[in-house]
């Protein structure tokens, strides 16, 4: 059994209330507040937290492997993906688990939610935010898909971001310098069962400010945690002895017909090149 937290940073406004009072009472107020959540348990200086049992991960296959692989269930975790979902839907943005690395998440249609995530990285508007949906059904809604259905099963869900032409169904705010939208399912079952749930795209990037290392526990970007709503803590993701677990997910263009071409080799760059290459006759773009 492993152990998924919710780690409500800044949900409750009763905290921010907490907080002034003893801002008032003594500049040492905030020391004194985080101090009576034992840290063993919490792990955020927080008045509330939820923490759920989950079934056992056995062949999950998180990491660069492409490949299916028996999933876990997501019966027990209803309570923190419906609490997830509340927070995204009320515009803010969250820290949840992937197949690579730790992310930040918003919904994809929310400008505001979008607006956002640049500035809790920190990061340039010109560089765009991929899409996390829930199933390879969802791809044709938002992407003009230039490759066989089977090309993207063979890739997704996995550690890989595919890169097409955008649709007319996608928010014209998400990557408005740019007709091309990264898209992505992890192959991790909660946040697929996450943007299942929500019914629309996820903006997803990594979990730490632009240009910093990125990250595999929650702990790594624990900076970040009173700009969130939520942090889903799924424990490490990986192997943090290993630098390549670190690359994140293989960045390849699909949006020429017959084409790829490499954005970021990434953590499954052999891997994908394989199966685009070998398996399915696409060339590389020069």
């Amino acid at each position: 059994m492993r152990t998924l937290r919710v780690l409500a940073r800044s949900l409750l406004p009763s905290m921010r209330s907490e907080v002034a009072a003893g801002a008032r009472g003594s500049e040492r107020a905030p020391r004194q507040l985080r101090a009576r959540v034992p840290r063993r348990r919490l792990r955020v200086r927080a008045p509330r937290r939820l923490c759920l049992r989950l079934p056992a991960a056995e062949g999950l296959g998180l990491g660069p492997g492409l490949r299916p692989q028996p999933r876990a269930g997501v019966g027990d975790w209803t309570e923190v993906l419906t609490e997830t979902v509340k927070v995204l839907q009320s515009g803010r943005v969250v820290g949840v688990p992937t197949d690579t690395i730790y992310g930040i998440a918003c919904l994809a249609q929310n400008s505001e939610a979008i607006r956002r995530i640049y500035e809790i990285k920190g990061r340039n508007e010109d560089k765009p935010l991929a899409i996390c949906v829930g199933s390879v059904e969802d791809i044709y809604r938002y992407c003009k898909v230039t490759v066989s259905d089977q090309v993207l099963r063979d890739l997704l869900p996995g550690p890989v971001t595919l890169v097409f032409k955008r649709s007319d169904e996608l928010n014209e705010d998400l990557n408005p310098f740019t007709e091309l939208v990264g898209v992505r399912i992890p192959k991790h079952p909660f946040i697929q069962k996450l943007a299942q749930m929500c019914g629309e795209p996820l903006a997803l990037t990594s979990a730490n400010v632009s240009s910093q290392t990125s990250t595999l526990t929650t702990e790594e970007f624990r900076d970040l945690w009173p700009l969130l709503g939520l942090v889903v803590d799924g424990g490490p993701v990986g192997n943090m002895m290993s630098p390549e677990c670190r690359l994140g997910s293989t960045v390849v263009n699909l949006a020429v017909p017959g084409k790829y071409s490499i954005i970021r080799p990434g953590c499954a760059f052999a891997a994908t090149v394989g199966i685009l290459q070998n398996e399915h006759g696409l060339s590389l773009q020069c």
